[in-house]
């Protein structure tokens, strides 16, 4: 195992917090340049995207709770299943591990062997690895899922919010909005990227491709829709 540990190792918390930062900047940077787009006052633009932050966060979270532990109750029952069939006809098992070892390229002597003390170390937990590639560093945590899903939202849409408090009331204020926004995602990418071991190019292009064209079609909804004169 490298020194550093492995990236696999980070893929729960760091896909809900990319996805939660990630979410929050656009989002909130998107509704934000519809509502200064369509005329409203820099009072109601600032408390329209406070209120879309913490409604945001709220439903980021529970949206990862839900799937995350969803996910945990479906790998429950599994392991479930694999105690109830351990207990009932252990030899079936053990010729199903033994089996399993020797497709990935063990020869059947050395997977009988491994597959015998694996069993006689942790019968379950050899099973949950090889039949279902459950191991504790990729088991579902839906609290931090939450959690991490929730503070990356809020942060994310921290910062349009305050492009937009430090910005001119009126249409030039979607500049100042959209400039914050796209240098956050481009930060978010490359942090991202990095984290997980990816190139960061790819990274970067993807959020900020997508961040410009979601402010881009608000903008022009807001437009179109003009409520101010």
């Amino acid at each position: 195992m490298p020194k550093e540990g492995h990236y696999v190792t980070r893929t729960g918390w760091l896909r809900a917090a990319v996805l939660g930062a990630n979410d929050g900047i656009v989002s909130t940077s998107s509704l934000l340049a519809g509502v200064i787009a369509a005329g409203l006052d820099k009072p109601t633009v600032l408390l329209t995207g406070l209120a879309a932050a913490v409604a945001g966060a709220f439903s980021m979270a529970s949206g990862e709770y839900v799937s995350v532990a969803a996910q945990a109750d479906s790998e429950a029952a599994d392991l479930e299943r694999e105690r109830r069939a351990l207990a009932e006809d252990p030899d079936y098992e053990l010729d199903e591990l033994t089996d399993g070892l020797m497709e990935r390229g063990v020869s059947p002597p050395l997977a009988r062997a491994a597959a015998q003390e694996m069993t006689d170390h942790d019968a379950l937990d050899a099973h949950a690895r090889e039949e279902l590639g459950l191991t504790g560093a990729g088991s579902a945590a839906p609290l931090q899922a939450a959690l991490a899903s929730a503070l990356a939202f809020a942060a994310g849409a921290a910062l349009p919010l305050g492009g937009a408090m430090l910005a001119p009331a009126g249409p030039d204020g979607i500049a100042a909005v959209a400039g914050v926004s796209l240098a956050a995602l481009a930060v978010l990418g490359m942090t991202g990227a990095r984290l997980g071991g990816a190139p960061a190019g790819r990274a970067v292009a993807r959020v900020v491709l997508w961040g410009a064209a979601a402010m881009a079609a608000t903008a022009a909804v807001g437009r179109l829709f003009e409520v101010a004169a």
